[in-house]
């Protein structure tokens, strides 16, 4: 039985999906605010721990856990939708937009050249964390281009978006950043879809302004992460 369940076409789409919506529907239930209970978080942690304790090889997993991947395209693109809806907050801000952007993108750049020749890391995987803040299609394309490690990149795109939905919200009120347009900016540039779905539930002008963020970063990146590395 349970050999059949893992040659199922839909054994891992069918576990992310139901260790997600448990979550969700436990926070939900509960009312649950602290950020640090995040169903992103705890089903990823939990699928993670499952297929350790069970044996489970992650290519069986990911097998039909993938075909979620396809459709982050399409809901990406979506994201359009609010910020179409908020064009007039995107017009009054637009200076203040694109220099917000870049900055971050310029800024992240200079933080991992720093780190990186720091601590000494080697090339390869300041290739690969380099673009940790962009969605996984940009940041793998850049990754191998650059010659870094497409495993390591898929982790710290990971850490980047998981970061800025757990605890951005709570950065931003550590900080005081109290402005809807700023805030979507901040987590958008900064981590990418996973930080839009958490600018998102703020509001609509944070997600909008987010959205924006996403194409226009992984725009950038693709600009300020070879010219950075110049600088190894």
């Amino acid at each position: 039985m349970f050999d059949f369940i893992l040659s199922s076409s839909f054994f891992g789409i069918a576990l992310s999906f139901v260790t997600y919506m448990f979550f969700y529907l436990l926070k939900e239930k509960l009312q649950l605010k602290n950020p640090l209970f995040n169903p992103l978080l705890w089903s990823s942690a939990v699928i993670i721990v499952l297929l350790m304790v069970t044996k489970i090889d992650y290519e069986v997993y990911n097998a039909s856990a993938k075909y979620v991947s396809y459709w982050l395209t399409p809901v990406t693109i979506c994201l359009a939708i609010p910020l179409y809806r908020r064009i007039r907050e995107l017009k009054e801000n637009i200076v203040a937009i694109v220099i917000s952007i870049i900055c971050g993108c310029i800024g992240h750049a200079l933080v991992m050249v720093v780190i990186a020749t720091a601590v000494k890391m080697e090339h390869a995987l300041t290739y690969s964390v380099m673009p940790k803040s962009v969605t996984t299609a940009i940041a793998m394309a850049l990754s191998e281009r650059l010659g870094g490690i497409p495993g390591v990149t898929i982790v710290g795109v990971t850490v980047a978006g998981m970061t800025g939905a757990v605890l951005g919200p709570s950065i931003l009120k550590l900080f005081r950043v109290k402005e809807p347009v700023a805030q979507g900016l901040a987590l958008g540039t900064a981590s990418h879809a996973v930080g839009t779905s958490k600018a998102m539930e703020l509001g609509e002008i944070q997600g909008a302004m987010s959205s924006l963020a996403i194409v226009v970063t992984g725009i950038l990146t693709v600009i300020v992460v070879p010219i950075a590395i110049k600088f190894l």
